[in-house]
């Protein structure tokens, strides 16, 4: 069994609850849209990532066949438990590493294609004690990956996740518990109008395989919507 897990931490895409902060220029059907074409990309990928098992942590729980039905069969499921960001991303840690594994890294959903070379890298650091924790910044201020090579959740209490300065508050816990950390190179989610028009030019110059998203992305801009 390999000794590595990879997590992608994801919520049910529905109008209204899901990247709203797209709406406008989008409806809110199509902000949902877009979050599900995000998940599969981002599923598909992970998917192809060697030497690790793979995971998707989702919420809420009545969802679970959805995600049963939609993850490629390399992935096995479990539902989210907490009320704030850092109470689930912590479940999600203990949930593994009680099982046995000895590092993890936890991904969102709701960013372009994870390069694999980042998780490789991730994966090498914690493997070697360079690091306890490895963090990927984005450029929103907060972070896309975090890992760790122990249950270390206390690096999460405390944060506030709303704010442009989540990746320096975190950074500053991770410190204060005495925790070495890396960083890895900086990636970006999806939430805002110019985010998308981010990802449609380095779509347009041949960047990250993301067929699902590739394809709504044309088929809203021939409807007149981006």
């Amino acid at each position: 069994m390999p000794v590595d897990a990879v997590v992608i931490l994801t919520k049910a895409p529905e109008p209204g609850q899901s990247k709203t902060r797209l709406v406008p220029p989008l409806s809110a059907g199509e902000a949902a849209e877009i979050a599900k074409a995000l998940l599969i990309d981002q599923l598909e990928n992970v998917a192809g990532i060697d030497g690790v098992e793979r995971y998707i942590a989702y919420t809420p729980e009545s969802a679970a066949s959805f995600f049963e039905a939609l993850a490629p069969p390399a992935f096995r499921s479990f539902s989210q438990e907490g009320t704030s960001l850092g109470e689930r991303m912590s479940h999600a840690f203990e949930y593994l590493f009680a099982r046995g594994f000895q590092n993890v890294i936890l991904i969102g959903s709701d960013l372009p294609p994870i390069p694999h070379a980042f998780v490789h890298q991730s994966f090498a650091l914690l493997r070697g004690g360079e690091a306890h924790v490895v963090v990927g910044p984005s450029a929103d201020g907060g972070y896309y990956l975090v890992g760790m090579n122990s249950p270390s959740c206390a690096i999460f209490d405390g944060i506030s996740w709303s704010r442009d300065d989540v990746l320096m508050r975190t950074l500053e816990k991770v410190t204060s518990l005495n925790l070495k950390y890396e960083l890895l190179p900086s990636w970006y989610d999806i939430d805002t109008a110019s985010d998308l028009t981010r990802l449609q030019s380095e779509l347009n110059r041949g960047g990250a395989a993301m067929k699902n998203t590739s394809a709504l992305l044309h088929a809203l801009k021939r409807r007149g919507r981006l």
